[in-house]
């Protein structure tokens, strides 16, 4: 009898904690609830299902230690549960395109990973507690990766922990304190302080009258979206429905939130050589800027396109940086600029920001290790008895760490195709008929967790109309996409479970 080797009971026990504590932040949306006046019903009862499924499958296993086969499992379990308790208040409350079960767990998986694709079209019929469960689930999500990423995946080679010690000069980036819990509190700390700075700058342009618009729910709702790159909103116009101040604003937010947070903490810590040092951070900002004043000149040269220089200074930089470091706001319908800004925004969404910080896609760490290798391999082609390392920041790369940054890249890019494809097939099979780039957009938002694409599922769109098949295969996406692939694939594999 064939005997499986992975202890699943302490996987689910693991799971069962992290949905014990899940019912703590819905008090949140409870409270806002019972504030104003609204059906408690939703959160009341998701908080004790939480509860005692939590407690369940706590008590499979008194093993605590968290092994690497078990933390694979534990990893991509996790998201999937906390998805389905996410979308509970929705279907529960039963308003709108959320009250379908298919809707609610496409928005709460798009949440809890940080995407930002929603399927919500009639926003006024959500409550404020509901609405804020759709953001807050997205800032836990960023807080959930972020840990994940450090304390660890890190210690399974995933997410690019190789080259963070490498790139940040950490020997062992789960081990910035002794203890990793330590670590876990420190990059908490500096999440919540991001987030509550973002609240008081936003409502502070309230209070003096530069942003009226701006309540103090708009202000909590929308840090929680920012800092963990995520991009819900409770307005139908996104951050358009803002003046501009508030949009300069959370410009450099986004960008923090997709910085590697080892690094910010090394930089409060004073080592302020370290961005100076760091390649990656070089590269990151460097792609940022070019994108934005490339998106910026077509923008200037378009007759069609109103407004005037900060205007378009001020969209383009927003529009880049929101689709590169996949937060997916929206300034304007970028949808309606022309086809090479909007080509070069697709291309942005296969970038990413730092590895280490709350932002998904490929990450800038991983293309500029490609095309360091590239350049090198191109360079030993022509000088065939030189060898060349690749280096980092000053370091050595190791080969293997070159190998796995080009395979992920090529998994990444074929699993990218294999979702255009089913897009295309499934969305003419129920005579929905989008184009190809739509298709494309569609694919790219959400396996890679931006958000907004082209087309119908555009920045002022939504995914609704797309077949409930093609939206449970993206949920599907959003998943994979957000652990980075290799835990699903490792659970796929036979020997795994087998040897």
């Amino acid at each position: 009898m064939t005997r499986i080797h992975v202890d699943w009971r302490s996987s689910c026990s693991l799971v069962g904690t992290v949905l014990k504590w899940l019912s703590v932040p819905l008090v949140v949306p409870l409270a806002i609830a019972v504030y104003d006046g609204v059906d408690v019903v939703p959160f009341v009862a998701t908080i004790l299902l939480t509860l005692v499924v939590g407690f369940g499958l706590e008590s499979l296993s008194e093993d605590r230690d968290l092994y690497p086969r078990e933390a694979f499992l534990m990893v991509s379990l996790t998201w999937i549960a906390v998805a389905a308790v996410g979308a509970i208040p929705f279907v529960l409350a039963g308003n709108g395109t959320l009250a379908d079960p298919v809707n609610a767990l496409f928005e709460s998986t798009s949440g809890i990973t940080t995407t930002g694709a929603t399927v919500v079209v009639d926003f006024s019929v959500h409550s404020r507690a509901v609405m804020l469960w759709r953001s807050l689930i997205q800032w836990l999500g960023g807080l959930g990766i972020l840990v994940l990423a450090t304390a660890v995946l890190s210690q399974l080679s995933v997410a690019g922990a190789q080259l963070m010690e490498t790139e940040t000069q950490t020997r062992d980036v789960n081990k910035l304190t002794p203890r990793i819990s330590e670590t876990a509190r420190i990059l908490w700390g500096i999440y919540v302080a991001l987030t509550l700075a973002q609240v008081a700058i936003l409502y502070a342009f309230r209070l003096v009258g530069l942003a009226p618009e701006m309540t103090l729910y708009d202000a909590f709702a929308h840090a929680f979206t920012t800092v963990s790159t995520s991009g819900f909103s409770p307005r139908p116009e996104s951050l358009a429905a803002f003046s501009p101040v508030v949009q300069w604003t959370v410009i450099p937010f986004m960008a923090l939130g997709a910085t590697s947070f080892v690094l910010i903490y090394l930089v409060l810590q004073g080592n302020t050589r370290r961005l100076s040092g760091s390649d990656e951070f070089r590269f990151y900002v460097g792609v940022l800027g070019f994108f934005s004043l490339s998106v910026a000149g077509i923008l200037w040269l378009d007759a069609t396109f109103p407004g005037d220089a900060e205007a378009t200074l001020r969209h383009s930089i927003f529009q880049v940086v929101s689709i590169m470091t996949t937060t997916g706001y929206a300034s304007a319908n970028f949808d309606l600029w022309s086809p090479s800004a909007k080509n070069l925004l697709f291309v942005c969404m296969f970038i990413g920001g730092m590895a280490g910080s709350t932002t998904c896609s490929i990450k800038a760490l991983r293309w500029l290790v490609v095309l360091k290798a590239f350049r090198r391999d191109l360079f030993v082609a022509g000088h065939p008895d030189v060898i060349q390392p690749v280096r980092l920041s000053g370091r050595v790369v190791d080969e293997a760490t070159i190998r796995d940054m080009y395979a992920y890249t090529l998994v990444s890019l074929v699993l990218f195709i294999a979702a255009t494809i089913f897009v295309v097939l499934d969305t003419s099979r129920v005579g929905l008929g989008i184009g190809e780039f739509e298709a494309m957009g569609a694919a790219a938002a959400t396996f890679f967790n931006v958000g907004p694409g082209f087309g119908i599922a555009g920045p002022f769109g939504s995914y609704v109309d797309f077949p409930a098949s093609t939206k449970l295969v993206m949920t599907v996406l959003m998943w994979v996409g957000r652990i980075e692939i290799i835990p699903v694939l490792v659970l796929l594999t036979p020997s795994y479970w087998l040897s």
